[in-house]
Formats: C-alpha cells, structure tokens, sequence
C-alpha cells in the first residue's frame, strides 16, 4: 500500500547533536494528524525535513511513494506537498484576491512573471474567486492583507497554502496567538479546506489537537513514543509522563 506521507528511519544531527532520532511514520491519504511535543522534542526540524527546508542526515521521506528528502522546496510543492508557517507569510501591500491568485499563479508554474501566462489568467482569477469563498473572505476581498486582523491574515496565509491543489497540507501552529473563539472558528475552517487532503499540523493547544486530529504523533527527544487515535493517546501512560499528563483531560473536559 503507498501512503500519503512516509518517513523511514530519519534522522536529522547538527554537529554531535542528534534531533532527529529514527523517526519511521506512515500517513494514509485523507488523514488528519497532529504531531504534538514538548519543547525542543524537534517538531519543528521534523516539519523542515519533510517539507524540504532540511535534508535528513538519513532516512527517507515519500510523498505517495516517491522519495523527496533532498529535493527543493519549491520541488517537492510541485509534487503535491504545500507548507504554511508559524509566522504569518503572505505579501501585505497586496489585496486577499491578490495574495491568493499569486499562490494560484505560482502552482501554474507562472511564478511572478504574470504576463507570459495571460492565457492561463481567466482559469486562475476563477480558482482564485473560489479560494476567497472558501477562507471566508469574500468581504474582504480588495482590502490590503496589511489590514486584515491577525485571524484574517492566517486565514488568507491558508488559502494560500491550499492554492495550489497540493494534496498534502502541513500546518506549523495554525491557531497560535487567536481568541478562543477565533480558535474554534479556525479549527472548522481547517475542516473545510482540506476535506479530501492529508493534513499534518503541529499544534500546542490540546483542544485544537483532540478537535482536529484523527490520530497523534507524540514526539519526545526526537522520536516518536506514541501514534495513535486521540483517545488512545490521552489513556497512554508513557505519554501523561513523558508530556501530556493533566493537560490531556483539561482539553477533554476531564472526560
């Protein structure tokens, strides 16, 4: 069976330094996964190794059964990966139509020279009208992305991220610095877009984790020491002491 997403024995040192420490991961098309951690259990170098930012010192990395480590970002974005960040990455003095048509441009393979591709332009500006409805912005359509509120630029950074058609979506902290409310909102945001897409997130809020994720990857010193639904993961005893303890059954309403 070919996954989604597969990792086989990756590891990642810097120096004498072992992050990354035999990672093996399989992830089935459709799939929404959380990878959750304390600090410096090496989330974040994982999401880089995948996503093409880091070469894995070894291992291997396949997205629908092709080997990626090594490839370029912008490589392994053509092949149907796509990654948002933890700080808000879109361009500010352009309009949320704007912003969303560069990223559906770019997946056209027109990059930013837009007037070699006028003939693929009525295909994009349709895309692109379909990805405002789809984050919600349709009445901030024409406002400036410098002027949306913090909830609003993650939302558009979102749509950009999907804009391409990208089959794997991997979301680094997407609900970081929202409201509660704004959070919940967010959480069904993320629902909607990547209906039919692999999702992988890293996220520190247990109530994001237990409402988005059908399963967790707990990653602990570098690997990972429990993959499982959320309500395994919560009952996992290794998992409460190496991470998680009361906080699990805070998010689950003590449940």
């Amino acid at each position: 069976m070919t996954h989604a997403l597969e990792l086989k024995s990756l590891t990642k040192t810097f120096g004498k330094t072992e992050i990354i420490r035999g990672i093996d991961l399989a992830i089935d098309a459709g799939d929404r996964i959380a990878i959750i951690g304390p600090n410096g259990a090496g989330k974040s170098t994982l999401f880089n190794l995948i996503s093409g930012r880091l070469a894995p010192t070894t291992g291997e990395v396949l997205l629908h059964g092709q080997r990626i480590d090594g490839k370029q970002p912008y490589e392994i974005n053509r092949l149907g990966l796509s990654r948002s960040f933890q700080i808000t990455n879109i361009f500010p003095k352009l309009s949320v139509f704007e912003n969303l048509r560069c990223g559906v441009l770019w997946s056209l393979g027109a990059g930013y020279t837009f007037l070699r591709f006028l003939s693929k332009m009525h295909d994009a500006n349709e895309r692109t009208e379909e990805l405002v409805r789809q984050v919600g912005l349709e009445k901030k359509r024409n406002v400036l992305a410098v002027n949306l509120t913090y909830a609003e630029q993650r939302a558009l950074e979102i749509g950009v991220t999907i804009a391409g058609g990208a089959s794997v979506i991997l979301l680094d902290e997407p609900t970081a610095g929202m409201s509660k409310t704004e959070t919940s909102h967010f959480i069904a945001l993320i629902k909607q877009v990547t209906i039919g897409k692999t999702l992988l997130t890293v996220e520190h809020d247990m109530g994001v984790v237990f409402g988005l994720a059908d399963k967790i990857a707990v990653v602990v010193y570098g690997e990972i020491i429990a993959f499982d639904t959320p309500a395994a993961v919560r009952a996992n005893a290794r998992v409460q002491e190496a991470y998680l303890g009361s906080s699990v059954a805070d998010a689950q309403g003590g449940h």
